[in-house]
C-alpha cells in the first residue's frame, strides 16, 4: 500500500457518500494549492490528467 492510499481511503470513508460538482473540486484544489504551495506542481498534473479522462495523451481535436 502506497502511504497516500491512506489518505484516500479516510477521504472515501469520510465523504464517499457525497456529491460534489467539478466546480467545487477545481475550487478545492486551487484553496489546497493556495495554503500549500510546493505541492503546485502534483496538484496541476492530477487536474490535467483528470481533465483528460484519465490518460495524459493530448487531445489532438
Amino acid at each position: 500500500m502506497y502511504f497516500t492510499d491512506r489518505g484516500i481511503e479516510e477521504l472515501a470513508g469520510r465523504r464517499g457518500e457525497e456529491e460534489v460538482s467539478l466546480s467545487w473540486l477545481a475550487d478545492q484544489l486551487q484553496a489546497f494549492v493556495d495554503q500549500h504551495p510546493d505541492f503546485e506542481v502534483p496538484v496541476e498534473r492530477l487536474a490535467t490528467w483528470l481533465a483528460r479522462g484519465g490518460t495524459d495523451d493530448v487531445d489532438e481535436d
